[in-house]
């Protein structure tokens, strides 16, 4: 790690982090939630709220991708996705969801306000996010495609939306 100019864990929680959180939305894939942990550790997100069926560590099939980001990203389980939406809202948060909708605006098109706090919403593998919490959100945003496939990967498009924003925010020219 002293190569790689890496933090420790204590060190890592200790780091002033991201204006950012990310919300999984009923992610049936354990995998893409250790790649939720992975991709937010390394953006230095300020938590990740997992909700409804979505798994929560200790468990194998996350630490396999997450690779000891369970122990540095901070975390918190929510029976219920539109109960956290509306606790973040009411936090201060603006929250925008990733999916395919009528009227989404396109990353690439978004701009954020850089003194802002965001709250990503993913949502599940097969049905996407429930329609009552996309009702609920500021903005609902779309990585446009070119390809035969209608959708990315959870864990693609969550690496995408992260970069994207840090880029924006310009959180990597401080």
């Amino acid at each position: 790690m002293e190569e790689l100019d890496r933090l420790s864990v204590e060190e890592y929680k200790e780091t002033k982090k991201s204006p950012i959180c990310l919300v999984l939305d009923n992610i049936r894939s354990l995998n893409n939630v250790g790649s939720a942990f992975r991709t937010g550790d390394a953006f230095r997100v300020e938590k990740i709220y997992l909700c409804g069926i979505t798994g929560k560590p200790p468990h194998r099939d996350i630490q396999k991708t997450a690779l000891g980001a369970t122990e540095s990203v901070e975390w918190e389980y929510c029976l219920n996705t539109l109960q956290t939406i509306h606790k973040l809202k009411a936090e201060g948060y603006q929250i925008f969801a990733f999916e395919q909708v009528d009227q989404s605006t396109y990353l690439n098109e978004f701009e954020p306000d850089r003194n802002g706090k965001y709250a990503l919403v993913f949502g599940n593998e097969v049905f996407g996010v429930e329609d009552d919490v996309l009702k609920e959100c500021d903005q609902v945003l779309e990585i446009p495609q070119l390809g035969t496939k209608h959708s990315l990967n959870i864990s693609v498009t969550l690496g995408i939306a992260l970069w994207d924003l840090m880029v924006k925010l310009r959180q990597f020219n401080q």
